[in-house]
């Protein structure tokens, strides 16, 4: 790859949340950065972001779940900017509530922008990457990329989903021994504008399990993976390294323990609930601009001890201390 202060970087969901502040970290390195989404003022404003950060931008109107769409983009930014170093899939889409009230319409669109979205932007990432033999595709993931949680059917099924076709395209680098790499970033949950602007079903506004992390914190895990690709996954936060360890060693209490808590500590009433039909089919930042931060910074943190250990001694270490605490943390949360 380039030296990293002139990268040619990818970024899907780029408008808001987590894209956003990827693209704008990568950009105060000097990359050229593609920003793709669907909402035409969010990628506007992100772009604006990316030239005050230092960095050359190129948004791209992309809707992921469109395979004609992602290609046209990878090619334009190949073309404008650069050979591609770095893809950063992270766009999604989902609805909240029970899977009973979530319609399959609603559930088949979902799917589609999720799951399909990152396979379309791996391919086109690597469809320009594997002839050169050089570049990273991140993949943004999320706790519940292994650990199902209620009200979020359609976005855990999609984050599995995500997990499995990712080990698989990197099963096959490996055995064309392809220098191209592939790396997964398991977050937890962050302050992003989802929670207000998503389909929801839902009686009061959806909030993340606490806690609740900055996206700041979350983009700073992304460039490094896309610095170290060789490690086929990264955790961030303790919150994730304790969800991960639990759901291997005690996944029924774990069950027990989600039905009884997950459903409350999902909603608040500390918000009005968003009207409206939500992003699902339209994007919600087509006309009004949501930034990378949603409604929670009063609660959200942008330091977690668990990311500093992961950077200075690798993830084992990270979290071998951790699986006591999380059993015993699990027993008396959730009963034996």
């Amino acid at each position: 790859m380039n030296g990293t202060a002139r990268q040619t970087v990818v970024v899907t969901g780029a408008s808001a949340g987590i894209g956003r502040a990827t693209a704008t970290m990568f950009a105060a390195r000097g990359a050229r950065v593609a920003l793709l989404a669907r909402g035409r003022a969010g990628l506007d404003a992100a772009a604006a972001d990316v030239r005050a950060a230092g960095g050359q931008a190129l948004p791209i109107v992309t809707d992921m779940a469109e395979w004609d769409q992602v290609k046209t983009a990878a090619r334009r930014a190949e073309e404008e900017l650069g050979p591609v170093d770095v893809w950063v899939n992270n766009a999604f889409t989902a609805a909240f509530g029970k899977f009973t009230d979530v319609t399959p319409e609603e559930f088949l669109h979902a799917t589609r922008s999720t799951y399909l979205g990152y396979v379309h932007g791996t391919r086109a990432a690597l469809d320009h990457m594997l002839p050169r033999d050089s570049g990273a595709v991140v993949q943004v993931g999320s706790a519940l990329a292994y650990r199902g949680i209620p009200l979020q059917s359609a976005y855990c099924g999609a984050k599995h989903a995500i997990q499995g076709f990712t080990e698989s395209v990197r099963c096959e680098l490996l055995h064309d021994r392809s220098r191209v790499r592939v790396t997964m970033v398991q977050m937890p949950a962050v302050n992003t504008p989802q929670f207000t602007w998503l389909r929801t079903h839902l009686p009061r506004h959806a909030q993340p399990v606490p806690p609740i992390y900055q996206p700041e914190l979350a983009a700073r895990a992304v460039l490094r993976a896309a610095d170290h690709p060789q490690r086929r996954e990264y955790w961030v936060g303790t919150s994730t390294a304790l969800t991960l360890l639990a759901n291997a060693v005690v996944p029924g209490l774990l069950d027990r323990y989600l039905a009884r808590t997950g459903i409350d500590s999902q909603q608040t009433d500390a918000h009005p609930r968003p009207e409206g039909d939500g992003n699902l089919f339209t994007p919600a930042d087509g006309t009004e601009d949501y930034g990378a931060h949603g409604v929670f910074d009063d609660r959200a943190h942008s330091f977690d001890p668990q990311v500093w250990a992961s950077r200075h001694a690798g993830t084992a270490a990270a979290v071998a201390g951790l699986a006591g605490a999380t059993y015993a943390l699990l027993r008396r949360r959730g009963g034996s």
